[in-house]
């Protein structure tokens, strides 16, 4: 099947296609109800269900995808949106410029990391100020650039830093894969890269000495896309799934006269359901409890005369 044929009226969704996000962003998209097959080796997959075609690319491509309007919604981190969006220019349609850029649509919850500046562990660095006008290797060009000029720029008492003028004494060098060994093997004096449990950076005699961007996986949007209703309705049901993996449905009952007290234990997402029981000065509860939570919540629960918990879990929600 010629797939770019196809194409034509679908809106173009950009997952990413291997590496820490892919199978995190792949159970969002089957929760909430995306159906599709993916051809072995194809990086294109049109959806059964809705008019959507999934379009994998690597993470760092998609906020450019994005952001010039050739895609209509793409999952990423948060760290490439900020590193990539900022050099996105509109493209052309019909003689008229398409607004360029990403808009955040939501905070998807997983793939959390920290893009930082490491140093040899054992070494005389102890801030980012002590590698200002050294050499700092990094894949993240753009967003270590915008550091180290904030830092010349306080350094130098001047409030319009001169990386913007092309002026910037420390030396950025991209490199686009084995980060941590560029220390080791002479190549920089620093690193600035993506730190998730820390044993990578350890293993290569590194420390971190600051954070220049907390990042989770997040779900963006073009500023221009083909069909609005459609990107609010995906956004909606990924929405729910999120919601249903963070809470469950805890129900309980409990005499009125103690109600407020179990209410301020469970007060739900916006207030807990009341209904009345088959018997004299007791009610039933049911109430949305973070799952994080719930052991301290049915604890509570507990202490102040709560009977019959249960808990449930949540699929879906709206």
């Amino acid at each position: 099947m010629d797939l770019v044929n196809h194409l034509e009226g679908r809106l173009l969704f950009a997952v990413p296609k291997k590496g820490r996000l892919n199978q995190a962003a792949l159970n969002l998209l089957e929760g909430a109800d995306i159906q599709f097959r993916r051809e072995n080796r194809l990086d294109i997959a049109l959806v059964k269900n809705l008019p959507i075609a999934l379009i994998f690319l690597p993470a760092a491509d998609i906020p450019t995808f994005v952001g010039q309007g050739r895609v209509d919604l793409g999952i990423t981190g948060w760290d490439q949106v900020k590193e990539h969006d900022a050099s996105v220019h509109g493209i052309h349609v019909d003689g008229n410029e398409v607004a360029s850029g990403c808009d955040m649509v939501m905070d998807l919850g997983f793939g959390a990391c920290k893009l930082q500046v490491q140093v040899p562990e054992k070494g005389k660095y102890v801030n980012g100020q002590d590698l200002v006008g050294k050499t700092i290797g990094t894949s993240f060009v753009h967003l270590a650039a915008e550091y180290f000029a904030r830092l010349e720029a306080a350094s130098d008492n001047d409030k319009n830093p001169k990386y913007w003028k092309g002026q910037l004494r420390t030396k950025i060098v991209e490199l686009s894969g084995s980060v941590e060994a560029a220390c080791a093997l002479g190549v920089a004096d620093g690193i600035v890269d993506l730190v998730e449990s820390g044993e990578t950076m350890r293993a290569a005699g590194l420390k971190a000495i600051d954070t220049v961007v907390q990042s989770t996986a997040v779900l963006v949007k073009s500023r221009s896309p083909s069909n609005a209703e459609l990107v609010e309705l995906i956004a909606s049901r990924i929405r729910g799934v999120i919601t249903a993996q963070q809470y469950v449905l805890c129900q309980y009952n409990i005499e009125r006269s103690r109600l407020s007290e179990a209410s301020r234990i469970t007060p739900g997402k916006r207030a807990p359901t009341i209904t009345t029981l088959d018997e004299d000065g007791w009610v039933a509860v049911s109430s949305m409890v973070e799952k994080k939570k719930l052991a301290l919540v049915m604890d509570d629960l507990s202490r102040v005369g709560a009977s019959d918990i249960l808990v449930l879990d949540i699929h879906n929600t709206r």
